[in-house]
C-alpha cells in the first residue's frame, strides 16, 4: 500500500505534507490533524492537562467537541520525575483508551509510549497510534504497530534516552552549511530511516508519521531553526507532526510560563502549517482548529465557511 500523495501547491504556497491515514480514514489537505493531549499524569509540566480517573471523561468530551480529530493519552511525564513502571503506565492509560473506544467510537486513538509492553496493551485496548516520542529507544514497539496494523510516530531525539532533558546538545553540520543546519540534517536522517524501518515491517506509509521533536534533545536554537525548516522535513515524504503546544522553545523564547504560552504556541503553529505540517499536537483543540484551518484556507485547501461579502 503506497501514501496517498497530496495535489500540487498553489504558486508561492510551500509542499504539504503527505496526507494521514488511520483506521481506514484518509485525512488529507482540507482536513488538518488535531491531536489533543490528555495526560494522565500527575506532574505533567502544563497543570491544565493533567487528568485524574473523575475528570479525564469530561476533558474527552471536550477535546471532540472542539474538533479533535485524535487523542494522545499519556501515562508517564517526558521529562524528569518520579518513577513509573510499566504495570502502573498501562494502568494509568488502558482503561482511558476503553472507554474512549467505547464512548467515541469514531474518534481516533493514539497512546504516548516508548514500551513496547504498553504498546501491546493500548492496542489489545483499541488504540489506532503508537506515539513513541523517543525515537525507537525500545524496538519491539515499531514491530508491535506492524502486527496490529497501527499507525506510528517516528520521533527524533539526538540520542537522548527517555525522561532525560538535553544537556549542552550540538550536531555536527556539514562543510559550508549553517551550523545549525547540523540537527536538521540529523532529524533528516534519523527520520527517513526510522520511516523506512517502519513501512519494511509493514506498516501502511500514510500511518507512519515523522516528528522533528521540538526540545527533545536539542536547545531552544535548534528548534526554532527546526521550525523554520519545516520543508525538508516535508521532504521525506510522510505525514508530519508537530508537537509544539506550550512546550519550552515557546517558553524560552518570549520569557513565558506554560500557562502564558497560548499565543506563541499559535504563532508557531501557523508557520508549521503554512510550511506544510498536517498533524499537530494541542493542549488547546479550539484554538488549534481554527488557527489550522485558517492556514489551509490561506493555502488554497480549505474553502471559506461561507463568502458573501462583496456578492450582494
Amino acid at each position: 500500500m503506497t501514501a496517498p500523495v497530496p495535489g500540487p501547491a498553489l504558486p508561492g504556497v510551500p509542499a504539504g505534507a503527505a496526507p494521514l491515514r488511520l483506521r481506514g480514514r484518509t485525512f488529507g489537505p482540507d482536513r488538518p490533524v488535531v491531536m489533543a493531549v490528555v495526560n494522565r499524569t500527575p506532574d505533567s509540566f502544563y497543570a491544565a492537562a493533567r487528568f485524574s480517573d473523575g475528570t479525564v471523561d469530561a476533558a474527552v468530551d471536550r477535546a471532540v467537541a472542539d474538533g479533535a480529530d485524535l487523542l494522545d493519552v499519556g501515562g508517564v511525564r517526558a521529562g524528569r520525575g518520579p518513577a513509573v513502571d510499566e504495570a502502573e503506565e498501562i494502568a494509568r492509560v488502558v482503561p482511558v483508551v476503553e472507554r474512549v473506544r467505547r464512548r467515541h467510537p469514531d474518534l481516533l486513538v493514539s497512546v504516548d509510549t516508548w514500551r513496547a509492553t504498553v504498546a501491546r496493551a493500548a492496542a489489545d485496548a483499541g488504540a489506532d497510534l503508537l506515539n513513541d516520542t523517543w525515537a525507537g529507544h525500545d524496538p519491539g514497539l515499531v514491530e508491535v504497530a506492524a502486527e496490529r496494523g497501527l499507525g506510528v510516530v517516528c520521533s527524533h531525539t539526538g540520542g537522548a534516552t527517555p525522561r532525560t532533558d538535553p544537556w549542552r546538545t550540538t550536531y555536527a553540520a556539514a562543510d559550508g552549511t549553517d551550523p545549525l543546519d547540523g540537527v536538521v540534517q540529523d532529524v533528516v536522517a534519523t527520520l527517513t530511516a526510522a520511516a523506512a524501518r517502519a513501512v519494511a515491517l509493514g506498516v501502511d506509509p500514510a500511518s507512519v508519521l515523522v516528528d522533528a521533536t521540538l526540545d527533545f534533545g536539542k536547545t531552544t536554537w535548534h528548534s526554532l531553526h527546526l521550525l523554520r525548516t519545516t520543508p525538508q522535513v516535508v521532504g521525506i515524504g510522510h505525514p508530519v507532526l508537530m508537537a509544539l503546544s506550550r512546550k519550552d522553545v515557546v517558553g524560552e523564547t518570549l520569557g513565558l510560563p506554560p500557562d502564558e504560552r497560548l499565543e506563541g504556541t499559535l504563532a508557531a503553529t501557523a508557520v508549521a502549517a503554512w510550511l506544510g505540517a498536517r498533524v499537530f499536537r494541542a493542549h488547546d483543540v479550539a484554538a488549534t482548529r481554527r488557527t489550522l484551518d485558517m492556514v489551509a484556507a490561506v493555502r488554497g485547501e480549505l474553502a471559506p465557511w461561507s463568502s458573501v461579502r462583496g456578492t450582494a
